[in-house]
């Protein structure tokens, strides 16, 4: 959403539970239940282990080509052979990269990181650098969190003498790469039960492996013990919430335990960043990730080079650490400021050209900076609520990163383009791909007539998925407390949205630079609550007297005060 338009949002508003369900989830709280069964859950069960963030999966050795890789690892280190452990360069990437390259130096590798830069190699494995690491002496080369659809790369790296294990989590081509393994739960054939790790918890479960084996084997010189699974859960947790997968099954519990970890700050890395961030350790929940620490390990990767996020969470030192998280800040601010011009040059074009008339947004710049187009593509959605593409227009050869909507599966639209793009990947909400610049006129139109087909006549709105309706008087920290059991919060399990009916509004007033927030006070009668509304300046002196409306609760201290306010997320003149 932006800052100065607030787009018609559409309430679905969950049925009380049936009777069946109920009654199976009668040992939990009223509310507690509705919530859970809403979420997918249906029996008690499966409310114990949610709530338990329990994940009984089966050894990481059931992901297919995990017994080669291993294998092949631990080949690599017996021989001491040079090895790479080759990310991407979001918060993914660079978490699965610190990971495995942490836990092969432990085990006595003679390893390096690898990640690309993104301006001047892109996206995914590249025959330049793989050329230049086998010229180096590399022999194995590991890459996390990209290469599943770099099939061309990895037989090119065979016959130059570099063997290759795929770990990534993205879906694959119509074809896998030739590879020594591919450990991806999404490939063909893989039985692991749990398809939606990110990167970074595909590349635990390799860490998780090798450390297995090494305690029955060890391949190690030396007494030391191998460092614990658990050890990197901190970052596991910062990759996956980074990378938007759902917060469910497997992710939830490696998430949670991970969000422990990361409130320990015992790198000095995150101790460094938290601080930085204005963060204390034992403040950081999922939403600190994803909307404050991942931003700015980000920034490296965008307008700079990620091995700066690289070596502040792998650094042991204090003072540089806190020197790189110096670094990071100022980059992230930069990064806004080109975020935010790209994107008002975006929407003006986008204006004049007939946003409102197209199913699916497309626009280019040839000084798009290439770190933000994805940014800015988000934007946009939030902005019109359409699929939006954002291109950084080369004399050749293009790049875009696209960002879509709940119903529209952006990288199997792109799948219907391979014809015309030279690369692409992703997921259903997000993707990115490289095209030459003279085939963008026939990608524009081709995606709009998918997006024309996919979406036909449907009011497309932003939704809001409302748990219950619930009077204002019973918002209680003890509701707040039954909420917490829910965490962590996340892709696939949101935070619960509330609907309280015929609320007086005492009071709105814009605060925030520019008054782009309103600050409100409701109250039923019985009860008065201090309430937020972000980006809703617009509103001004429209807020209805007598409201319903939708919000989140948001416990939180204000000099050393716990208060609990409401956070609004919508409201409409209250229904007679």
């Amino acid at each position: 959403m932006s800052s100065s338009t607030h787009p018609r949002k559409r309430w679905n508003i969950h049925p009380p539970l049936p009777p069946e369900a109920r009654a199976e989830l009668a040992p939990f709280p009223a509310l507690l239940a509705q919530i859970l069964y809403h979420r997918g859950v249906r029996t008690r069960a499966e409310a114990v282990a949610f709530l338990e963030r329990r994940w009984e999966g089966p050894s990481p050795f059931s992901l297919k080509g995990m017994g080669e890789a291993v294998d092949r690892i631990r080949w690599a280190i017996r021989r001491h052979e040079p090895i790479v452990v080759y990310g991407d360069f979001d918060v993914d990437g660079v978490t699965s990269t610190v990971i495995l390259t942490q836990v092969l130096q432990a085990l006595g590798a003679n390893v390096r990181p690898y990640i690309p830069h993104r301006v001047d190699e892109g996206y995914d494995l590249n025959r330049e650098a793989l050329a230049r690491l086998q010229e180096h002496g590399v022999r194995l080369l590991v890459s996390v969190d990209c290469g599943i659809r770099s099939v061309e790369e990895v037989a090119f790296a065979r016959k130059r003498g570099l063997d290759v294990i795929v770990t990534d989590h993205h879906w694959p081509g119509t074809a896998l790469p030739p590879a020594v393994a591919v450990v991806n739960p999404k490939q063909p054939g893989c039985p692991y039960p749990f398809k939606d790790l990110s990167g970074v918890g595909v590349a635990y479960k390799v860490a998780e492996a090798l450390l297995r084996v090494e305690r029955q084997v060890p391949v190690r010189r030396g007494t030391e013990e191998p460092p614990s699974p658990e050890e990197f859960l901190d970052l596991v947790a910062l990759g996956t919430v980074a990378d938007i997968v759902p917060l469910t099954g497997e992710n939830r519990a490696l998430s949670s335990r991970g969000v422990a970890l990361l409130n320990e700050a015992n790198r000095p890395g995150i101790r460094a960043l938290v601080e930085r961030a204005g963060l204390r350790p034992g403040q950081i929940t999922t939403a600190c990730i994803g909307y404050i620490l991942a931003p700015r390990l980000n920034a490296a990767g965008r307008i700079a080079t990620a091995t700066l996020g690289y070596e502040l969470l792998a650094t042991p030192h204090r003072e540089i650490a806190q020197d790189l998280a110096d670094q990071l800040e100022a980059l992230n601010r930069e990064r806004q400021e080109m975020t935010r011009d790209v994107f008002d040059r975006a929407r003006r074009h986008l204006e004049a050209a007939g946003a409102a008339e197209r199913h699916l947004l497309l626009v280019a710049g040839e000084d798009f900076h290439p770190g933000i187009v994805g940014l800015v593509a988000s934007l946009l959605v939030e902005e019109y609520y359409r699929p939006s593409i954002v291109v950084e227009k080369g004399p050749e050869f293009s790049k875009g990163s696209a960002r879509s909507i709940p119903e529209f599966h952006i990288t199997q639209a792109l799948d219907q383009c391979a014809d015309l793009l030279v690369r692409h990947g992703g997921h259903a909400a997000a993707a990115g791909f490289t095209c030459a610049s003279a085939c963008l006129p026939a990608l524009e139109e081709r995606l709009e007539d998918i997006a024309r087909e996919a979406l036909g006549d449907q009011a497309l709105e932003p939704s809001l998925e409302i748990d219950a309706v619930i009077p204002l008087s019973e918002v209680t920290w003890q509701v707040a407390d039954l909420l917490a059991l829910l965490e962590p919060f996340g892709e696939g399990n949101p935070v619960p949205y509330f609907l309280s009916r015929d609320v007086v509004v005492r009071e709105a007033r814009p605060v925030g630079k520019d008054g782009q927030h309103l600050r409100l006070l409701l109250s039923d009668g019985r009860a008065v609550w201090d309430a937020i509304a972000f980006h809703y300046k617009d509103w001004g002196d429209e807020v209805p007297a007598r409201a319903d409306v939708v919000y989140s609760l948001e416990p939180g201290e204000w000099n050393g005060e716990k208060r609990l306010q409401l956070n609004v997320q919508d409201l409409r003149p209250a229904r007679p």
